[in-house]
Formats: C-alpha cells, sequence, structure tokens
C-alpha cells in the first residue's frame, strides 16, 4: 500500500533503496542540514538506514516521509509529517531541498503538495513547523506560503550538546482553504496509511 501525491512539476513519494545514492549527495551538503538535529551525512549508510526505517514508522504512525521528486531533475529532497496527535488532528511538516532548487519555487509547491494530502487525504485540522530562530530563510519561506508565526519555544531542538531555540508556525484548514497553497493543482493516488488519518 502506497500513496503518491502530484503537482504541476513535482511529485511525492515513498523513498525507497535506489533513492540512497541521491539522497546522500544531497543530505552530505552542509549548507542544506546546518540548522538540522542531523547530518550532514558522511557515508551512504546513512541514508541507507533512514530509507529502511521507513515503512514501520508509517505504519507506526511514527514518521511518514516522502521524496519530493522533480519532473526533469529527479530527487531534490524531502518533506514529510511527524509528531502526529490523531486526538486533536494535527501533525507537523518539515521539508529539506537541495541547494541547486533553493529560490527555485520547488518548496512552495512541495508544501502545496504535503498540504493537500494533510488536510484532505488525512483529515488533520492543523500543521506545524519549525524554523531555527538564526534560520531567516526558512522562517520567510514558511510565512510566503502561508503559515502564521505564534513564538518562539526555548531549547526546543538538541542538535549535538547544543540546545536550539525554534520559531513555531502554524497552518490551520481554514487558513490552507482560503491561502495560496489551495490553488496549486494537487492531485493524490493511492491509499495513505491507516495510522495517519484520522478524520
Amino acid at each position: 500500500m502506497s500513496v503518491t501525491v502530484s503537482g504541476p512539476t513535482l511529485s511525492l513519494r515513498y523513498p525507497a533503496a535506489n533513492d540512497v545514492p541521491r539522497l546522500f549527495e544531497l543530505g552530505s551538503d552542509p549548507a542544506v542540514t546546518r540548522f538540522f538535529s542531523w547530518g550532514p551525512y558522511g557515508s551512504p549508510d546513512e541514508p541507507d538506514a533512514y530509507v529502511a526505517s521507513l515503512p514501520a514508522r508509517r505504519e507506526r504512525g511514527d514518521l511518514l516521509d516522502f521524496l519530493i521528486v522533480h519532473r526533469e531533475d529527479g530527487p531534490i529532497g524531502v518533506t514529510g509529517i511527524s509528531e502526529l496527535s490523531a486526538r486533536d488532528r494535527r501533525a507537523t511538516v518539515g521539508s529539506w531541498i537541495g541547494k541547486p532548487w533553493w529560490g527555485s519555487g520547488a518548496n512552495f509547491e512541495a508544501k502545496a503538495l504535503i498540504a493537500e494530502l494533510a488536510f484532505e487525504s488525512l483529515g488533520l485540522h492543523r500543521l506545524t513547523a519549525w524554523a531555527n530562530t538564526r534560520n531567516g530563510r526558512s522562517q520567510t519561506a514558511l510565512e510566503r506560503v502561508g503559515f502564521h508565526r505564534e513564538g518562539v519555544l526555548a531549547a526546543w531542538h538538541r542538535h549535538g550538546d547544543v540546545y536550539h531555540d525554534v520559531v513555531v508556525f502554524s497552518l490551520l484548514r481554514a487558513a490552507w482553504e482560503r491561502g495560496p497553497l489551495r490553488r496549486v493543482a494537487a492531485e493524490v493516488s493511492g491509499e495513505p496509511p491507516s495510522a495517519f488519518v484520522v478524520g
């Protein structure tokens, strides 16, 4: 059982073992992973272990990650849903994209595709997103696609032995319905994991 989401220039699909070399190429760039709690990748064993872990994580409702695939360039990053609360119908969305596609509009379309899945197929009411307080680029990108800045969470993420503050953003269903992401044509095919379907 799998689910895909298709848009004008991008599509989302589950990562597979043959995607490991490309994930290693993209995720070994320190600029890409600078504000993450992981990376940069130092060995293909790391993305290999990540891909191998995904089926079980999908089944238990822990992580629903997708490869972002460009129509011409192939895989360019990852987006997905985590921290699901079925009771509250909310989850966290996270994305990363290889540096050559920064500023290309790929982040906007990828957010539109994952939001379509989250609100229409999974039945979520709220998407949360985090951005490091020092990551102005990410903060601007989230606001540009319709996320609302709510505040700062102190020492929220631990990277190694260092704690980082993050800005928390939200996108509620009503805001998505009238916002720019909803205007991107997106088609969901297949069945999402039942653990993530809340409504």
